[in-house]
């Protein structure tokens, strides 16, 4: 689910009448509503309809699916269709829209009137449904879920000393080879603001293909999330060139956002800085040109990211683990260059999300404190507790697949970072058995792993 998707729960019920049938039933919807964008008056927007279509001795079908169309202004139509199964084993659609009329705007989009058809069209019954506002409004406004802002714009508003990323890794699924591509925007303490980045191809094997592009200047982009020269990334599409390096890719998917850091550190920029993941499992085609080479992807597996704070940190660790199925496990463990917080440990926050779960479930924040990280190289770890369970992360960059990319934060003080798109990987879930532990979940990732470390 991206991070511009609405969901919302809705239950209608009302008559219902049989065709050929005297006397009338109830009918009960219960839908689950996935919208694919922001739901706006104006626009005309279709998603996906899931749940539970219920008429009693008639039909129960628990996995009804269908299509909701949101047009009030366009259409003025609020159009359901749903196929569902009846208990006789006949496959039936149901069909119905709220006309939207503004000189009774409540009456009309909490009315429903549907019509239910078998597999020949012909017409099995009939019915008006409603939403009942007094009794299930505010469950509704609990559980629906609007986007806020979309965490890949521009979060930049004109202050000195910020600095803004954003960063794209994959791995080739045909050939294994590893692709990094960073944006910047880099406000200093003194100047205007300027654009700039690189990016890198990790062929097996080989010694990886680095090249940088910019300084830019900096304007806001209208359509795009970052643009700077040849190099812009929108919400589906990345271009640019960077020496030797050309890429155009396009990027669908993505999955639910993962808060690596707390999500009010995000909103509030209280802490230096902060990182959000829109994007954890995206999927990228497109071709990669490096040199005299060109790398074709399709179905290629990756995720997009974002950072915006003061700088990087003193130290740090960072892992982007695509474990399949959805499963994913996102790292940033830091040493802040704030006096006082400097001389702290690393401090590891980690997200693993597993069969939809995201562990820990608390705040990550809290849940850094049990945890520990040793940063090092080739090989870092992080261990300690995630809830009720036990993990150990192993990381370890091969020095002759990893690249090191110098640069400067908004105060000029330099920065080295180590990356590889080439990493192994080892991720031990463990859950308490008794007086000891025993493993509950294992992966390993031979070379297709993302994973950077940081020094001063």
């Amino acid at each position: 689910m991206s991070a511009r998707r609405t969901t919302f729960d809705e239950v209608m019920d009302g008559r219902f009448r049989l065709a050929g049938q005297d006397g009338e039933r109830r009918l009960r919807l219960e839908l689950s509503v996935d919208m694919p964008e922001v739901l706006r008056p104006w626009r005309d927007t279709e998603g996906d309809l899931a749940g539970r279509v219920h008429v009693p001795g008639w039909a129960d079908d628990r996995a009804a699916t269908g299509r909701l169309r949101v047009a009030p202004l366009t259409a003025r139509r609020i159009r359901y269709t749903m196929d569902f199964t009846a208990d006789d084993g006949r496959r039936m659609r149901l069909d119905g829209w709220k006309s939207v009329d503004p000189r009774r705007p409540v009456r009309s989009m909490t009315t429903l009137p549907v019509t239910v058809t078998d597999e020949d069209g012909a017409v099995a019954g009939e019915g008006v449904l409603r939403f009942d506002l007094r009794r299930d409004l505010f469950r509704f406004l609990a559980g629906a879920r609007f986007p806020g802002p979309d965490p890949m714009r521009s979060r930049w508003r004109g202050k000195p000393g910020r600095l803004e990323v954003w960063y794209t890794t994959l791995t080739d699924p045909a050939t294994g080879t590893g692709v990094w591509i960073h944006h910047e925007l880099v406000a200093p303490d003194g100047g205007g603001a300027r654009t700039h980045g690189w990016a890198a191809v990790f062929p097996p094997g080989e010694t990886p293909v680095f090249a940088r592009f910019g300084p830019y200047g900096w304007s806001r982009p209208e359509d795009a999330a970052f643009a700077a020269g040849p190099v812009a990334q929108t919400d589906d599409r990345l271009t640019g060139i960077a020496g030797s390096i050309a890429w155009d890719l396009r990027e669908t998917g993505g999955g639910r956002p993962i808060h690596t850091f707390p999500r009010w550190a995000w909103e509030s920029e209280l802490l230096p800085a902060a990182q959000i993941v829109p994007k954890p499992v995206a999927t990228y085609d497109g071709e990669v040109r490096f040199g005299d080479r060109v790398l074709e992807l399709d179905g290629a597996s990756g995720g997009s990211a974002r950072i915006y704070g003061h700088g990087n940190a003193r130290r740090w660790a960072w892992l982007h683990a695509d474990l399949g199925g959805g499963d994913v496990c996102e790292i940033v463990a830091a040493v802040s260059t704030r006096p006082g917080m400097n001389r702290l440990p690393p401090l590891p926050f980690v997200r693993l999300r597993v069969d939809g779960t995201d562990l820990p479930s608390g705040d990550p924040l809290l849940a850094a404190l049990r945890l520990r990280a040793n940063i090092e190289l080739p090989t870092w770890t992080v261990r300690g507790r995630i809830g009720d369970r036990r993990i150990r992360v192993e990381v370890t960059q091969r020095p002759e697949e990893t690249v090191a990319v110098d640069y400067a934060d908004p105060d000029g003080a330099p920065a080295v970072c180590h990356n590889s798109e080439r990493a192994d990987v080892r991720i031990v879930l463990s859950r308490r058995a008794g007086r000891g532990w025993e493993t509950e979940r294992e992966w390993r990732l031979d070379g297709t792993g993302h994973a950077e470390v940081g020094l001063r």
